[in-house]
């Protein structure tokens, strides 16, 4: 550590960061990943390539007596051609398990998106700095949870008192791997996407691989699960692959198969959670793919809809019905031999009523009120005394 004008200089390293599965150095810092380097390497996709790099989930832990903090980040925002610029990406302060304050960094690069054109174009930015300020003198934990939605290049951390790596919290580790609802979507900040606000609720140390666009059942997604280390997991499954129309009924069954399979290569027996989609009505009984509808995009409007023919789930085509009603039978059998795998059909999070009452507002992505209510069904489904996450003596709060 250094020190000037009473700041102390701490270097973003891998012991300060949790939920990431990697840390890439960079001429200036680190850059998280939320896949390892390995299975980096074996993608071409540049959606994958994006979404993998947003820190969704992952906080920077440390513990001190310190009452002010910056953070110099590069961040990678997003601009669409068209459309009202989206607003930057938020860090959320968390002390002591608390909320204690939100910030942005309003510099960074930009990625300017034209949907239409089917291109995307890199302008450079500088780094800039997220501030909290006024925090307690005495002892404590601080976490810092970065944009959800913002690649994020982290140069320096600074503090007016000394830090040490965050204390171990004795907690279950949660690994979660799904869509972009699970990502986040369009939450308001990193600490209210579902997954982030059932682990609070749960009492469970997240790591969430959810990744917008990708949930695609690669086998090396599968294997990222297979070595990480953790107590629980779940897998999202269903909604991309209808979206990209990327495989027929004849495949998914022993693609799901082998999925599962290698991620119980390394956890034979940790309680094992297949979740199918919300329900999303655009594609319930119509399959994909799904395209945006740029009709509204000047108004700030971005819609979706789904173009494949009702009538081609004949010949295989993936609808959610479809997805759910195999998801169910492929669990059911393989229980049998794995007592525990567990099912969650996933309109159980977000049904009939919920749609009615709480609309996805591009007929896709769920809205920060309906994260909310995701985060809190599958506390209550999966982390509650008869869940299959459920332990002897429930954390959830009354």
């Amino acid at each position: 550590m250094d020190t000037e004008h009473g700041w102390i200089t701490t270097p973003v390293t891998a012991d300060l960061l949790r939920g990431a599965l990697d840390v890439e150095r960079t001429e200036h810092g680190v850059l998280p990943h939320r896949l390892p380097a390995r299975a980096r390497a074996q993608n071409t996709d540049g959606q994958l390539a994006m979404a993998e790099s947003q820190p969704s989930g992952v906080r920077l832990a440390f513990r001190s007596r310190a009452t002010a903090v910056e953070l110099d980040t590069l961040p990678t925002k997003r601009s669409y051609v068209g459309a009202p610029p989206r607003p930057d990406g938020v860090y959320d302060l968390i002390v002591d398990g608390r909320p204690a304050g939100q910030g942005t960094v309003t510099d960074g690069n930009v990625v300017v998106v034209d949907m239409a054109a089917g291109t995307a174009e890199h302008r450079p930015g500088r780094p800039g700095t997220v501030r909290f300020t006024g925090l307690p003198a005495e002892a404590k934990d601080v976490e810092i949870w970065l944009p959800h939605n913002e690649t994020t290049e982290l140069f320096a951390l600074r503090t007016d008192a000394p830090v040490e790596p965050a204390r171990d919290p004795g907690r279950r580790v949660w690994l979660h791997h799904g869509s972009s609802i699970s990502h986040g979507s369009d939450a308001a900040s990193p600490t209210g996407i579902w997954p982030a606000l059932a682990a609070s609720l749960g009492g469970v140390e997240l790591i969430n691989l959810g990744l917008a666009g990708s949930a695609l059942l690669d086998p090396f997604t599968a294997r990222a699960l297979r070595d990480t280390p953790a107590d629980l997991i779940s897998v999202k499954i269903g909604i991309n692959l209808v979206n990209l129309d990327l495989m027929r009924l004849r495949a998914f069954g022993p693609a799901v198969h082998g999925f599962l399979d290698t991620v119980r290569e390394g956890h034979p027996t940790t309680p094992l959670l297949v979740v199918s989609p919300i329900l999303c009505p655009i594609h319930e009984d119509t399959p994909g793919p799904c395209f945006p509808d740029f009709g509204d995009l000047g108004k700030g409007r971005l819609r979706f809809v789904a173009l494949g023919d009702p009538a081609e789930r004949a010949s295989g085509k993936l609808t959610l019905r479809v997805i759910r009603d195999e998801l169910s039978r492929i669990v059911r059998r393989r229980a049998a031999d794995d007592p525990n795998l567990h099912y969650l059909d996933g309109r159980d999070l977000y049904g009939e009523a919920d749609s009615a009452e709480l609309p996805l507002p591009d007929d896709l992505h769920p809205d920060a009120a309906t994260h909310r209510r995701i985060g809190e069904r599958f506390a209550h489904l999966a982390f509650t005394a008869d869940g299959p996450f459920a332990q002897t003596s429930p954390v959830l709060p009354s």
